[in-house]
């Protein structure tokens, strides 16, 4: 799955895709592939990278702090760690496993449940379980789909609170990569 991405003057660009699982565009990102280690790709998105997000009005926003974004091998999530002053250290969204669908380009289906590790106390949030019990009837998840996002959200309780890399602070060399000199700043 992953590879080398497209190369623009020297940079590597890539697309992050979430969809929903009845296949509607929900939220797309162009970030930097920083590289990968044995957690899967860091793509870095530094403050002032455009997110386009395509539920109810499409609208455009920009990230108000630099991140880096872990995109791992087979693991039915994706993480965001961000530099302050965002208040959310991690961002987790449980999704089925990345594919590479296009040179340049990560899908995932957003399966709806979110970890987010706070600032500044480490409070670990779950968000949108209620969705997920919502969309699991309304778009048909199959028992697998079930079965790997309520594993994938266990899993990311545990190691968000546990202290288990790359959560602990492996991310943070990677989140230092993301503020790229030259990019647009907001």
């Amino acid at each position: 799955m992953h590879g080398r991405c497209a190369t623009v003057a020297g940079v590597d660009r890539v697309d992050l895709v979430l969809r929903k699982y009845d296949g509607r565009p929900h939220r797309r990102v162009t970030g930097h592939l920083l590289g990968e280690d044995e957690f899967g790709a860091w793509i870095g998105t530094p403050r002032g990278t455009r997110v386009r997000y395509s539920y109810g009005l499409r609208r455009v926003s920009w990230t108000r702090s630099d991140s880096v974004r872990l995109i791992p091998r087979d693991a039915w999530w994706m993480a965001m760690f961000s530099a302050e002053p965002s208040r959310s250290e991690i961002y987790c969204d449980v999704t089925t496993p990345a594919r590479r669908t296009g040179p340049a380009e990560f899908t995932v289906i957003d399966l709806d449940i979110d970890l987010i590790r706070m600032r500044p106390d480490g409070r670990v949030v779950i968000d949108d379980e209620d969705e997920f019990a919502e969309h699991r009837v309304r778009f048909g998840y199959p028992d697998d789909v079930v079965a790997g996002a309520t594993a994938a959200a266990a899993e990311l309780h545990a190691a968000l609170t546990g202290g288990a890399e790359p959560f602990a602070g492996r991310y943070r060399e990677w989140l230092a990569r993301a503020a790229m000199p030259g990019r647009r700043r907001r």
